[in-house]
């Protein structure tokens, strides 16, 4: 269950993925707009598809499809603070649609990705996920996971495994 980053748009007021079709990312390999003439509400939300196949696989079996974290920023849950996530800005891992804030974003969470998939499924299960996501993103904005990092020093880091490439 959710919080689930949603977005209003016409007759749609909990709109996930700001209208783009969930299955296009599996089969398209990107981001494709979805039509309102193709849509199904799950668990609250609603989803939008480019096609009726589109929507029918999704109906078949929903949990394929939907973005982790209820569409939050994979990166930001990592810190348990559920920032939006970017339907241009993702990564299928493990055949599970992840979503980011900005390129940034993903470049951090990839940087270590299995210890970051790992502590961001932790604070999902234990503090975001069931919770008002507005709450939540206050509380850990004061009160800080104990490996926070800000933007500038994932960023520093970053550029020092950028050289390191080199």
């Amino acid at each position: 269950a959710g919080p689930y980053d949603t977005t209003a748009n016409g007759d749609d007021t909990r709109l996930m993925l700001k209208g783009h079709d969930p299955v296009a990312y599996f089969t398209t390999i990107m981001p494709v707009p979805g039509d309102p003439a193709f849509r199904t509400d799950f668990d609250g939300v609603t989803y939008r598809f480019a096609n009726e196949e589109n929507r029918f696989l999704f109906m078949k079996n929903p949990f394929k499809y939907v973005p982790m974290f209820g569409g939050f920023c994979a990166n930001s849950i990592v810190y348990a603070i559920p920032l939006g996530g970017e339907p241009d800005n993702w990564k299928i891992i493990d055949g599970r649609l992840y979503l980011f804030a900005g390129i940034a974003a993903r470049r951090y969470f990839v940087m270590n990705e299995e210890a970051n998939l790992r502590l961001a499924r932790r604070y999902w299960r234990e503090e975001v996920e069931g919770g008002i996501a507005l709450v939540q993103r206050y509380r850990r904005q004061v009160l800080r996971v104990p490996h926070f990092k800000s933007d500038k020093d994932l960023d520093a880091e970053w550029q020092a495994r950028d050289v390191a490439r080199k």
